[in-house]
């Protein structure tokens, strides 16, 4: 009796493993409410279930290293690059993109929707030391950010020194409440900010530079390095999602009849 109770639990536990998929996220996706919408798609054409694990880019990449899941989708590309190219990856794509925002209060009391770059902007926030609220998390909107700095006039502010310069260590979501309580500026993506409820007096000041371009990877996880999550789920994840039926849910998902992400096979 015992045997076969050994056995019936042995395959009732991998029929369970076989069919989950943990996806290593930012938190950009999923509070944007992409995952909602094409993810039950997945599930129903192939009968695996799927859990997001949302967290900022560097700490999703650092799961993956840890073989804490599956399949990766983060938002930096050189960084992702630099994963496959040290074999924590076997392969990587673009999957998606739109565009970071800077946000802040109506009124714009920095006056930075008349500038001509971001690094104008950036620059204007840091003279004048308007509050802004960065995310200081090593996600891949705190990197984009880091980028701005390092192209500004300006040096990059110092948390510890500069006052009007918070983080939040948190994502996304947390950072917009952050940034509306305390009536400053901040720098977030665009589907996030759309999804976003609590605007209050907040809006969108300035958009449409090059250098704010946010793209969106998918990494499969070597198998040869994390011998033991489920890489065929993550293989037919992957495989789906980039393919004519997975980029078209992904250009469909509209918000206030606003496209949040742009599929990579339009380009």
């Amino acid at each position: 009796m015992k045997k076969f109770l050994l056995i019936y639990l042995f395959f009732s536990v991998n029929l369970s493993a076989d069919t989950q998929l943990k996806v290593l996220s930012t938190t950009s996706t999923r509070d944007s409410g992409l995952y909602d919408y094409i993810i039950p798609y997945f599930e129903e054409k192939f009968d695996i279930e799927v859990s997001v694990i949302a967290t900022g880019t560097g700490h999703a990449i650092n799961n993956a290293k840890q073989c804490n899941g599956d399949i990766l989708i983060t938002h930096a590309k050189t960084i992702e690059e630099a994963f496959v190219k040290k074999g924590y990856g076997s392969s990587r794509s673009d999957l998606m993109y739109n565009d970071f925002v800077v946000v802040g209060p109506m009124k714009d009391p920095t006056n930075i929707k008349n500038s001509n770059k971001v690094t104008e902007v950036f620059d204007k926030i840091k003279n004048s030391q308007s509050i802004f609220v960065s995310r200081g998390d090593e996600s891949g909107t705190h990197l984009s950010e880091l980028k701005i700095w390092n192209n500004a006039i300006s040096s990059l502010p110092n948390a510890y020194v500069d006052k009007w310069y918070l983080e939040s260590g948190q994502g996304m979501g947390a950072t917009l409440n952050i940034a509306v309580g305390l009536n400053a500026y901040t720098y977030t993506d665009r589907a996030t900010w759309l999804k976003f409820e609590n605007k209050q007096n907040h809006s969108i000041l300035y958009a449409n530079d090059e250098i704010m371009k946010n793209q969106y990877g998918i990494v499969k996880i070597n198998p040869e390095y994390c011998k033991n999550i489920n890489h065929s789920a993550s293989n037919l994840f992957y495989n789906w999602i980039v393919s004519e039926e997975g980029q078209y849910l992904i250009g469909s998902y509209k918000l206030n009849n606003q496209v949040l992400f742009k599929p990579n096979y339009n380009n």
